[in-house]
């Protein structure tokens, strides 16, 4: 009599796919049924949990994975809790010998997954991470001398050599079990937006396996050959869009690096990868760099911008038609082109000296793509207060970035739409066009669009000045000599 073979729990975590998924092959070679299960708990991600952007992805996705799941025979179980004390309890349920799943480099995950393996441990079920995530994990690459790298270039030089993905794997031959438990509906962990805000993201995005691999292919005939100069270029299609199906793991970095490999405009492109990479090894080695930052003398940096000024920027009623563009487009889409990331970040952090902490929150909670490794390396890098940071005196005109990456205004045009009749020899700088140029357009500065709220001279001796302060806080606090302790009594 042939014995039935114990069931597998695949524990769906940041790789909602079937396809190239190794967990979800352990649990079927396991030989038994799979049970697929996806675990909401919040709590779990410490002061990051997802914000109102990634829900509204988080839960397309995880629709699109149950339909799949439920065309092969199988049921996509729903859970709300501590992943400690869900799974554990599942897998008794079913009598599963083992909870495979996808390994997370998230400090907060980190702490999740060694939780989850210790009670898994008590009850004698078995646990198994695969790696799947990233292309090279961040303890596998460290200087000659030991440590973290500090500097993209001389990590990329040492981590790229290494990647060499494997063949991928196909969607596995999955049996379901004969009955299944209980579990929630999707409805009921809550993750799209009441009131519902989300027509733009809709009309944008196609999240779910499918539509990721619709994406990769769509950008590897298109748009590849042409990705170094045009990834600049926010009013041309010169980019991949593919950042949140690789951030919620409906493409493994692995399939993207073997789709572009070798082709033109790939080295440029991969270079992109090894930024991503980059970022989640600063983040396991510098874990606290999500709130502080890295360089700590800028700890002491003088913020002192106006709340006002903050709201603007989140509204993208600057004056300054590039940074408006950029944030409109994250506001009504999820997402904001790179070039603009970094003029939008420069410019809250440097123009309107506010915290470069108040942006990463915001960004936090309106993109789709919203990943915590590169939210922080991002504008750590923005505010110079980072690893291989932009210096903090390297201050953006907003102006001259977008007469030199958008020059006909065609991003302004369509995210700023009352410029639309503005020329191009004024798009970028509508505060300094003729009243004539002004009014053949229908612009009425400070009714139609805002005048500029800060000058960028003005605001670019501001911001030296106040680096200035800080540097003089940081000599200060080295020159002084330190107290030692009295002695116990």
């Amino acid at each position: 009599m042939k014995v039935a073979r114990r069931p597998s729990l695949i524990w769906f975590r940041r790789d909602l796919r079937l396809a190239d998924n190794p967990a979800l092959h352990a649990a079927a070679e396991g030989g038994g049924p799979v049970a697929a299960v996806y675990v909401w708990s919040p709590e779990e991600e410490g002061d990051w949990p997802a914000g109102a952007a990634s829900r509204w992805w988080l839960h397309h996705s995880l629709a699109r994975l149950e339909a799949a799941l439920v065309r092969r025979g199988l049921q996509l179980l729903i859970c709300r809790g501590t992943a400690e004390w869900v799974l554990p309890r599942l897998a008794r349920q079913l009598r599963a010998a083992q909870v495979c799943c996808t390994r997370r480099w998230e400090p907060a995950a980190l702490r999740q997954e060694g939780l989850v393996a210790e009670a898994l441990a008590q009850t004698g079920i078995g646990f198994w991470v695969a790696e799947g995530s990233l292309l090279c994990p961040p303890d596998r690459v460290e200087k000659t001398g030991g440590g973290p790298y500090q500097v993209f270039t001389p990590y990329w030089r040492a981590a790229a050599p290494g990647i060499r993905p494997g063949l991928a794997l196909r969607v596995p031959a999955l049996r379901g079990l004969r009955r299944w438990p209980a579990a929630l509906d999707l409805q009921a962990l809550g993750l799209l937006p009441r009131p519902d805000w989300a027509l733009g993201l809709r009309e944008a995005w196609q999240p779910g396996e499918a539509g990721a691999q619709q994406a990769l292919v769509s950008f590897v005939a298109q748009g590849l050959a042409g990705y170094p100069t045009g990834r600049d270029l926010p009013g041309e299609e010169g980019i991949s869009r593919l950042s949140p199906h690789l951030h919620f793991g409906e493409l493994s970095p692995a399939q993207i690096w073997r789709a572009v490999d070798g082709l033109p405009g790939s080295a440029a492109y991969e270079r992109q990868l090894g930024w991503r990479e980059f970022g989640h090894q600063l983040l396991h080695h510098f874990p606290l760099t999500p709130d502080q930052p890295l360089r700590p003398e800028y700890g002491a940096f003088p913020w002192g911008g106006d709340p006002e000024h903050l709201r603007a920027w989140q509204q993208g009623q600057t004056g300054y038609p590039l940074v408006d563009a950029g944030m409109r487009q994250l506001w009504q889409t999820g997402w904001m082109h790179n070039r603009a990331r970094m003029v939008t970040a420069s410019f809250l952090v440097k123009h309107l000296l506010l915290p470069w902490q108040a942006g990463a929150r915001w960004f936090w909670d309106t993109l789709v793509d919203a990943d915590l490794a590169n939210n922080t390396l991002g504008w750590q890098w923005a505010a110079g207060c980072g690893a291989d940071a932009a210096p903090y005196f390297r201050i953006f005109s907003p102006a001259r970035q977008g007469e030199r990456f958008d020059p006909q205004g065609v991003y302004v045009r369509r995210w700023v739409p009352e410029l639309a009749g503005v020329p191009a020899a004024w798009v970028h700088r509508p505060g300094e066009a003729p009243a004539g140029v002004l009014s053949e357009a229908g612009v009425v500065l400070g009714r139609t669009y805002p005048w500029p709220i800060v000058d960028h001279a003005m605001a670019r001796q501001r911001a030296l000045a106040a680096l200035g302060r800080m540097k003089a806080i940081s000599r200060a606090s080295v020159a002084t000599p330190r107290i030692p302790a009295a002695p116990p009594a």
